[in-house]
């Protein structure tokens, strides 16, 4: 994304609201925001288990669980365990699920960057088996959708 230019810019190129990764941080403004994504890409969808898993304050899982809601990246899911009452799980929409290939993409940089043993999982092609990885490719390259990707730990 450098510019080749080694002439200093005085502003970008690209107004804040005009640009995707600054609307984008409105939404995933915090650690939290994008651990709970994470957890829902694991397939975490209870209300506890989300508070289990990562050690969210429960204001804080409130708060962010209704800003994915409302933003379309979650919605909210009626489940029934036994004979208890109804509650309310957190399942990602097609929006949440589009965040998958940033999510990966994110990992891939943490685990090259700050990691100390590698990454704690692999990306696998669902139909074919084979390894993936996060790549910015020519545009004529097919694309294994986000819904085709099986994540296994290592």
């Amino acid at each position: 994304m450098s510019n080749p230019d080694t002439t200093f810019r005085r502003q970008s190129p690209v107004p804040i609201d005009k640009c995707g990764a600054a609307l984008a941080t409105d939404i995933m403004s915090d650690r939290w925001t994008i651990l709970i994504m994470r957890e829902a890409f694991y397939g975490v969808m209870r209300y506890d288990d989300f508070r289990a898993d990562i050690g969210i304050p429960r204001s804080v899982l409130t708060d962010r669980l209704k800003r994915l809601v409302d933003a379309k990246m979650l919605e909210r899911v009626p489940y029934r365990e036994g004979t208890s009452r109804t509650r309310y799980g957190y399942a990602l929409t097609d929006v949440g699920m589009s965040f998958g290939l940033t999510l990966l993409a994110l990992m891939a940089w943490g685990d090259a960057h700050f990691a100390e043993n590698g990454s704690a999982i692999t990306i696998v092609d669902r139909s074919t088996g084979k390894k993936l990885k996060v790549a910015i490719v020519p545009e004529e390259t097919p694309e294994v959708s986000i819904t085709g990707v099986r994540i296994v730990t290592n």
